[in-house]
């Protein structure tokens, strides 16, 4: 069992069969091949913006305005759609990742040449990007029967038997193992988190690396501005309101470190699908969809308090304990005086 706890996307591979099969036996049919690809169909527009929010997180930061980047993209996306039909699609969906990385690129520049905090700035710019897609939907919706037929099916499109919508997850969290495993931007990434001081000194400009996470993660939220107003046939103001806080709970369960520098692909990934489990067993066994909120704080608090003993027992304060065993003995009691 030990071993299993030291392996964190294994455990959770157990905890999601299980619960899978707890609520199969609950409602027959709910593990069969079909309901398992509607889930992971449903969850993954959080896979891809939880990915996004973990390039931000690696780097000792958060991003809270990604539900906020979402709705905006998505209805600027939808009333471009709505006026201009002959755009081809292609075209709209390079427009959606150019607007996302705009506001994700806002984000950054504050954290990064203002030197504000991150939570301080995407709580800002959250109720901002809001307020930006009020101002130009003048509160109104955008309805099925403005968009044009190419721009709602294509998500809903099935290829080798999974909508298009899962096939893009997939391609995501490929691009994104390759993108955090092999290049040089991927170990900034982790390096900025883990000790900015010696990232520096390697000639990490940690500032820099930071702002190209939020960049990242704007462009994968206007990437889901899309796919949501897509999917769901209408935009509106208030799309994704609250999903910001799914996305970083998608990270924490996964094993992403909020103190910067830990995290895997996998882990986000699975974090993502225990969030969708969770999401799509509620209603199946008759549990109010209220609950899901507060089951998600028990999960969130959980994970963040097996996190904190996973990283004392790595070694996170390593650097620490062997700065004191190299200081003089006089250092230490001034230090323990003060």
């Amino acid at each position: 069992m030990s071993r299993l706890l030291k392996h964190r996307e294994l455990l959770l591979v157990a905890i999601i069969v299980a619960l899978v099969a707890a609520f199969a036996y609950r409602a027959p049919g709910f593990a069969s091949p079909e309901s398992l690809a509607n889930i992971f169909n449903d969850t993954s527009i959080l896979i891809i913006l939880a990915l996004g929010q973990m390039a931000v997180v690696l780097t000792r930061s958060i991003d809270l305005s990604v539900a906020a980047n979402l709705s905006f993209t998505g209805m600027a996306i939808a009333m471009i759609n709505a006026a201009f039909p002959e755009i081809p699609l292609a075209i709209l969906i390079a427009a959606a990742l150019g607007i996302g990385a705009m506001l994700g690129a806002i984000n950054g520049l504050l954290v990064w040449k203002v030197n504000i905090p991150p939570i301080v700035v995407t709580l800002g710019t959250l109720t901002i990007y809001r307020g930006m897609a009020f101002v130009l939907s003048g509160g109104t919706w955008v309805n099925q029967n403005q968009m044009t037929p190419d721009f709602l099916n294509a998500p809903r499109l099935p290829v080798l038997g999974l909508p298009l919508l899962s096939w893009t997850a997939i391609l995501v969290v490929v691009v994104m193992v390759v993108l955090f495993t092999r290049t040089v931007f991927g170990r900034a990434l982790y390096a900025s988190g883990g000790n900015p001081t010696a990232a520096l000194y390697a000639g990490i400009d940690v500032g820099r690396t930071r702002f190209f996470a939020f960049v990242l993660s704007g462009a994968l939220a206007g990437l889901c501005g899309y796919l949501w107003v897509s999917r769901y046939a209408v935009a509106y103001v208030d799309i994704a309101v609250g999903f910001e806080l799914d996305t970083v709970a998608a990270c924490v369960i996964g094993g992403i470190s909020t103190l910067g520098g830990i995290g895997t692909i996998a882990g986000a990934v699975l974090g993502s699908l225990f969030l969708g489990v969770i999401k799509n067993a509620l209603p199946v066994i008759d549990i109010s969809p209220f609950w899901q909120m507060a089951i998600s704080g028990l999960v969130i608090i959980i994970a963040v308090t097996f996190n904190a003993r996973q990283e004392r027992r790595k070694g996170r304060m390593i650097l620490r304990d062997a700065a004191k065993s190299r200081a003089r003995p006089s250092e230490l009691a001034e230090g323990a005086a003060a």
